[in-house]
């Protein structure tokens, strides 16, 4: 406790909690957005790194949790359904995040945050996208392109993803799944080189684990509320938050 203490004063560290427990229960209900919120929130109250570290293991575990809440078969099943997607999305990633010297994170910030941004705007007042065959794997691997693509650059790659699964009616159980799974590889990644850098270390290991509690905790009670409501609801409360993701790219990408 010295230690967390030595980090953080107690009033800050309630923030903290309750920005962690914020992020938990957005996370529960829609399956993405945690790392924005903690970035976000945290960023606010502690150091950018503390707040980085922070995030670490909370985005660890909750993915963990996402994705084989219902047992390892079903994660295995989603995994199988969107397998393109998914492969494409990583080898992209892989082979952008060598040009992230060349491309201007902001312009890729501002390419991707605008679309999505209009995508939600349209979604939300009624407009559904027209696919006669279905999601063909054409699509799904253009998709996965270019959420690697921009992932690789900027590392942000989940926006174009939601957009996807929510454009083609993904049932919400599948796609809280497909949304763990693949935020879980990212997250052992960043857990892996915030080792390395030296952002998670043994004296910011503690907050990092005092963020597991709220974010749990949150997390627990969005899976509650995302229990109770229908395909419907769970369709416009990921528009919403998608276009709160989508209003945060483009802040980034004009304000820094």
């Amino acid at each position: 406790m010295d230690a967390l203490f030595s980090l953080v004063s107690p009033p800050m560290l309630a923030l903290a909690f309750a920005v962690a427990a914020l992020a938990g229960m957005v996370k529960g209900m829609v399956g993405f957005a945690m790392p924005m919120i903690m970035i976000s929130g945290l960023g606010s109250v502690v150091s950018p790194e503390l707040a980085l570290a922070g995030l670490i293991l909370p985005t660890l575990a909750t993915n963990a949790f996402q994705a084989f809440g219902e047992g390892p078969r079903a994660a295995w099943e989603t995994v199988k359904r969107f397998k393109l997607l998914l492969i494409v999305a990583f080898v992209m990633l892989a082979l952008s995040a060598q040009l992230v010297r060349v491309l201007p994170v902001q312009v890729l910030l501002a390419m991707i945050g605008g679309p999505v941004f209009l995508f939600c705007l349209m979604q939300l007042a009624g407009w559904r996208p027209n696919l006669p065959s279905g999601p063909t794997p054409r699509i799904e691997a253009s998709v996965g392109a270019v959420a690697g693509f921009v992932g690789g650059l900027s590392g942000v790659w989940g926006p174009p993803f939601v957009a996807y699964l929510t454009a083609i009616g993904t049932e919400k159980r599948d796609q809280i799944r497909v949304q763990g799974v693949a935020y879980g590889l990212g997250a052992i990644s960043l857990t892996g080189a915030h080792t390395l850098s030296g952002v998670l270390n043994a004296q910011t290991l503690p907050f990092s684990v005092a963020m597991l509690v709220p974010a749990m905790g949150g997390m627990w009670l969005g899976r509650r509320v995302h229990d109770r409501i229908d395909q419907a609801m769970f369709r416009k409360l990921t528009l919403i938050v998608l276009l709160v993701a989508a209003l945060n790219l483009l802040r980034r990408a004009f304000f820094g």
